[in-house]
């Protein structure tokens, strides 16, 4: 019996979005994002598994609950882009609990660009106050996504951009050119956060950076931090997360790999989650500061591949995949290879 695995390539995730609609799939993404927090307590949870070196990292984000097992292999290596390469890869696998057989095996580069801007945009409608206008500072590959994930979900009009390459931000605005956004290209940092009530930070240097100082937040705003996401790799300076009320995806991750790894291993903070059960308040008054400390989380993943695997049927974009040895008789594997000359 041949069993086939349905395979979405790039070619066919791109085709797939395109179909769908951008905005129709950060949307989608969002309400499968947000119903996999409200059974939060139904999975298996571990903080990545990291292969550190000096130039990146491996990861691998595992997680199951109970019937249907997923894991991300992703890197992150900020240096590729001076060789042309992506910043970030990744590829995904679902599995059948019951049985071990996959299920699904899709690319993730583009589908984790997506589910991080719905999952940020997700955040932002917990806990952000009400506003047209968002700053997005680092305008590289996940830029467009943010801006409008954050338009779709959390009804953002207008983008200030600032990047240390200008080109990055004439990438971005280009982008985004006729997307029903008034885009605003800025000259520094000080001048995308004027007026901005979201202030998101998705840089890629990989270093203790400090693209946020403290006298440049004000009251009542929502910081998106999702550039800070491994080991000596943060956006903030220290005295803004003093001020701030913080909420995370999973702490013991975050704690290592976050804003927060600044901070003092017992340092309060809010399980995303628990706002949305009703278990913790969110923002609690209007000039509070929030602060999402973003490093995305194994679940976010297991969500978005469940949402494309309920999109091929009606789409067929997937190819089948050979790619699990299954003899007649389970006890015979290596007659099945000699059965094939």
């Amino acid at each position: 019996m041949l069993n086939l695995v349905p395979f979405v390539s790039v070619d066919n995730m791109m085709k797939l979005v395109l179909h769908l609609g951008i905005e129709q799939v950060m949307v989608d993404l969002a309400a499968e994002i947000e119903a996999d927090f409200l059974r939060w307590g139904q999975f298996d949870k571990t903080p990545r598994v990291a292969s550190h070196s000096d130039v990146g990292v491996i990861e691998l984000m595992p997680t199951s609950d109970g019937k249907t097992y997923g894991f991300k292999y992703v890197n992150g290596h900020p240096s590729n882009m001076q060789k042309g390469l992506q910043t970030v890869t990744a590829f995904g696998l679902l599995a059948d609990v019951a049985t071990g057989y996959p299920l699904l095996l899709s690319e993730m580069t583009i589908l984790t660009a997506l589910r991080t801007a719905a999952t940020s945009a997700t955040a932002a409608k917990w806990l952000a106050p009400k506003t047209a206008c968002m700053a997005l500072i680092g305008n590289g590959a996940q830029s467009e996504f943010q801006a409008l994930a954050f338009k779709a979900i959390c009804g953002i009009r207008e983008v200030r951009l600032y990047d240390i390459d200008p080109a990055a931000t004439a990438k971005c605005a280009r982008n985004l050119a006729a997307r029903g956004l008034t885009v605003v290209p800025c000259r520094s940092a000080e001048e995308a956060i004027l007026g901005a009530g979201i202030i998101t930070t998705v840089t890629a240097d990989k270093s203790n950076a400090t693209i946020l100082t403290d006298n440049m937040v004000g009251a009542g705003v929502h910081i998106n931090g999702v550039g800070g996401d491994c080991p000596g790799k943060t956006e903030l300076h220290r005295d803004i997360l003093l001020r701030s009320a913080i909420f995370v995806e999973y702490p013991p991750q975050t704690r290592i790999e976050g804003e927060i790894q600044q901070l003092d291993p017992d340092h309060p903070v809010t399980e995303l989650w628990q706002v949305m059960v009703g278990q913790a308040a969110g923002r609690t008054s209007a000039d509070q500061v929030t602060l999402f400390d973003s490093v995305g989380f194994a679940i976010e993943d297991f969500s978005a591949l469940r949402y494309i695997r309920s999109k091929l049927e009606a789409t067929g974009l997937f190819d089948q995949l050979d790619m699990i040895a299954d003899p007649d008789d389970p006890r015979d594997l290596f007659g099945m290879i000699l059965r094939a000359a």
